[in-house]
């Protein structure tokens, strides 16, 4: 009985030792730091950017004529192809012109009457000067006829002129285009009766190289624009940067155009600028009226700050924010402030500085003061000597 009294105790110790053992090894090292978290980040750097705006706009045809008759008749003839190319001079109607070349020969009578008149007046006030010197007439008889002399010589002058006046009417008789361009349908046939200076035009020709593209941009746009050129954050002119023009495919048009006019007012109705691209069109791919998208140069940036947009958080009040990583490789939550987006990254405004690094892979495993262990992203590759180029964010 004395052994189990002695072996009780003993036992109860033993197994106080083995749950003591127990916790100890459950919590290994209590009390120390939590192991750094491994994520990927990105070092900010800088860099030239071409800033750009995209706006939707239509194509309009660089000079448009509407072909009107300038006297009334007729319509003898119609001599062009409709949908054709016409050139400038080219003839496109004939009107009757009966009654017109009747004009021009009833003014030609009359300069002939004019003409003969004169010759007789002339050698009256001749004759009579030399008759004044001897008195053989009287100086009253001498200035009639020299008054008789400048008479004609009016009547000469307005009859020139009548006849200049009937060939140019009967030279409207023949309608030529004003421009050289593609005409569309003629709203008139042989045998039509037409009107001078008629409301609806016979016929419309459009020049279509170069086409302008008719674009609004936003007066909030513009005045940002020009406050960015003023202060110096943006450099060089928006006329001598390219416009790339984007088809209604979505395919990016051959041949790049220019910035050609600015409109120096503000439509009160739309708040908008009108803006106007010169695009060359040698194989007339762009019609009027197509609709297209014009990426426009608003100015370069020499020191431009870019940061990934999945590196980028925004909160349900539209503030954003990035985790940038110190020195120390601590998790520290900035502030940051957006305008444009570049591709798949966005313009920094402020809030982040070159040399930085950003948080871009394990967002979700860190929070602020977080330790982590950085590794470098892979940057995706870009195309060789090409600067970004940034498009306003929508």
């Amino acid at each position: 009985m004395r052994r189990s009294f002695v072996f009780l105790p003993l036992l109860s110790a033993a197994l106080l030792a083995a749950c003591g053992g127990d916790k100890s090894a459950q919590a290994p090292g209590a009390g120390a730091a939590a192991p750094a978290v491994p994520v990927q980040v990105t070092t900010l750097k800088t860099g030239p950017l071409v800033q750009q705006r995209e706006l939707p706009g239509r194509a309009v045809a660089s000079l448009v004529a509407e072909v009107r008759p300038q006297v009334g008749g007729i319509v003898r003839q119609r001599l062009f192809t409709e949908g054709g190319t016409v050139r400038a001079g080219q003839s496109l109607y004939q009107i009757d012109d009966a009654t017109y070349r009747a004009a021009v020969t009833s003014a030609r009578a009359t300069l002939a009457r004019a003409e003969a008149t004169l010759v007789s007046a002339r050698l009256n006030a001749t004759r009579s000067a030399e008759l004044v010197k001897m008195d053989a007439v009287s100086r009253q008889d001498d200035d009639t006829a020299q008054a008789a002399l400048a008479q004609a010589l009016a009547d000469v002058a307005a009859a020139k002129a009548g006849v200049q006046s009937a060939e140019v009417t009967l030279g409207y008789a023949q309608i030529i285009a004003p421009i050289s361009g593609q005409i569309g349908r003629s709203s008139v046939t042989q045998g039509a009766l037409v009107t001078a200076s008629q409301a609806t035009a016979l016929a419309t020709i459009q020049r279509n190289d170069p086409m302008h593209v008719e674009l609004n941009q936003s007066s909030a746009e513009v005045l940002a624009l020009r406050k960015a050129h003023a202060s110096g954050a943006l450099g060089g002119s928006p006329r001598a940067l390219p416009v790339k023009v984007l088809l209604e495919d979505g395919s990016v048009y051959a041949h790049p155009g220019k910035l050609a006019f600015a409109e120096a007012t503000v439509d009160p109705a739309t708040g908008a600028v009108a803006l106007r691209v010169e695009v060359p069109n040698p194989d007339g791919l762009l019609l009027p009226g197509t609709y297209v998208r014009a990426v426009i140069g608003e100015g370069e940036r020499n020191q431009a700050l870019l940061v990934p947009q999945r590196a980028v958080a925004r909160d349900p009040k539209g503030d954003t924010s990035a985790m940038v990583v110190t020195a120390q490789n601590k998790v520290e939550v900035r502030p940051v402030r957006v305008s444009r987006a570049v591709g798949d990254q966005w313009l920094v405004e402020d809030g982040l500085k070159a040399g930085e690094r950003v948080v871009v892979e394990g967002l979700q495993k860190v929070h602020a003061g977080s330790a982590v262990q950085p590794t470098e992203a892979t940057a995706k590759p870009a195309a060789a000597g090409a600067a970004p180029v940034a498009s306003a964010a929508h």
